[in-house]
C-alpha cells in the first residue's frame, strides 16, 4: 500500500474518532439536560409559602418533576424595604437547588404604598434577581414570571391600583427585555374575589389550584421540558 493510501487512511480514521467524540459529548449534554427528576423552584411571598399553590403544581406535574417551595412572607422585589427577596435564606436555597425551571411570583408587596415609594427601582432590582438565576450551572433554567393576584382588600395595606398600573406594566417591562415569558395569574383571578374570604390577597384552595392550573398549562404549552 502506498504513502498516500496510508496517509488517507489516517485522515478518515482521525474524522471519525472526531465525529464519535463530537457525538458522545452531544449525547452525554443532552442526557443531563432531560436527567430527572426536573427541578421546579416556585420563588415568591406568602401567597407561594403560605397556599397549597405549589403543592398543587407537583399534583399535576408527577414524578418526573421536584417542586421546590421557596416562598417568604412579606418579601419583595424591591431592594429598598425591610424584606427584599433576594436578602433573603430561601434566595439562596432557592439557587442551591439548582432549578431547572423557575416560578417568580412576586410584586404584591411591593404594591404598598411606603414600598411603592420606590417602584423607579423595580426593573432594576427585578433584573438582578432574575440574572441570580440565569448565571446557575451549565445549562441555564427556564425563567417564568408571574402577574399575581389581585388585591381585592387593602387590609395589610396594599394596593391593587399599585399592582396594576406600577408593577405589572414592569413585569412586562422587563419580560419583554429578557425575553422571557409570563403567566397572568392576575387575569385567571380577577374574577373570584370568593377566592380569597380571609383577608383580600391570600387564595384559599381553589384560588391556589387556579394559580397551580395557569402555571402548569403555560409550562405544557411552552416549556422545553415538555416538547
Amino acid at each position: 500500500m502506498t504513502k498516500t493510501k496510508w496517509m488517507a487512511i489516517g485522515v478518515v480514521i482521525v474524522l471519525v474518532a472526531s465525529f464519535l467524540t463530537v457525538f458522545f459529548l452531544l449525547d452525554s449534554e443532552n442526557a443531563e439536560e432531560i436527567s430527572y427528576p426536573i427541578h421546579v423552584a416556585c420563588v415568591g411571598d406568602s401567597i407561594t409559602n403560605g397556599t397549597y399553590y405549589p403543592a398543587d403544581l407537583q399534583a399535576l406535574l408527577g414524578d418526573n418533576f421536584t417542586v421546590g417551595n421557596f416562598g417568604v412572607g412579606a418579601a419583595t422585589v424591591l431592594v429598598e424595604t425591610e424584606k427584599p427577596y433576594m436578602n433573603q435564606t430561601a434566595f439562596e436555597n432557592a439557587k442551591s437547588f439548582q432549578p431547572n425551571i423557575v416560578i417568580i411570583m412576586l410584586g404584591t408587596n411591593d404594591a404598598r404604598p411606603d414600598h411603592y415609594a420606590h417602584i423607579g427601582e423595580f426593573t432594576t432590582d427585578y433584573r438582578k434577581l432574575i440574572s441570580e438565576f440565569q448565571a446557575l450551572g451549565k445549562r441555564k433554567p427556564e425563567i417564568w414570571l408571574v402577574k399575581p393576584p389581585p388585591i381585592f382588600n387593602n387590609s395589610l395595606g396594599l394596593t391593587n391600583a399599585n399592582l396594576i398600573y406600577g408593577v405589572m406594566p414592569r413585569i412586562d417591562q422587563v419580560a419583554a427585555e429578557l425575553h422571557l415569558p409570563v403567566i397572568d395569574v392576575y387575569s385567571a383571578l380577577i374574577g373570584h374575589p370568593d377566592y380569597f374570604p380571609f383577608d383580600g390577597i391570600h387564595p384559599n384552595m381553589e384560588g391556589a389550584q387556579i394559580i397551580a392550573n395557569e402555571i402548569y398549562s403555560a409550562l405544557t404549552q411552552k416549556s422545553s421540558f415538555f416538547s
